[in-house]
């Protein structure tokens, strides 16, 4: 089951329905069973208090990502995004805000499917993962430099 939901802003994501379908058919892909997963659309100040007391991260960040299950073949999450901040990228990536925030919200999926982004070669495998998910989402792709 994947659920979105709002803390303190509202969201202005479109086509929720179809979304899920597309997440719960990346997770097939990668091999995984959903049990369960919750997007909670949030501010900057939300979220920063999230990394602060749960990652000890003080900055702004466009996600956190929390894995809560035990089986390691079992999608069970929670996922937070700020939509301040995917604004913010969508402006300076001179992209359009439900890209984006398509963009991040497969992110967030992939990070439950195990993959990384803290050296250069994950996070040009996590890109390719994001355009790939994109384009079966019928979305155009992003340019990244």
């Amino acid at each position: 089951m994947i659920r979105f939901s709002d803390a303190d802003i509202h969201s202005p994501l479109k086509g929720r329905k179809v979304l899920k379908e597309h997440l719960q058919e990346l997770f097939r892909r990668e091999g995984f069973t959903l049990r369960s997963l919750q997007y909670v659309f949030c501010s900057d100040p939300y979220l920063l208090q999230i990394n602060r007391d749960f990652l000890k991260h003080d900055y702004y960040t466009d996600i956190v990502t929390f894995e809560l299950g035990e089986d390691p073949e079992v999608i069970e999450g929670e996922i937070y995004i700020s939509i301040d901040r995917v604004r913010e990228n969508a402006r300076d990536l001179t992209v359009p805000f439900q890209q984006e925030l398509l963009r991040v919200i497969f992110h967030g999926a992939l990070h439950l499917c195990g993959y990384k982004d803290k050296t250069p070669a994950q996070q040009k495998q996590m890109r390719a993962k994001e355009d790939e998910n994109l384009r079966l989402a019928d979305v155009p792709r992003r340019t990244v430099s």
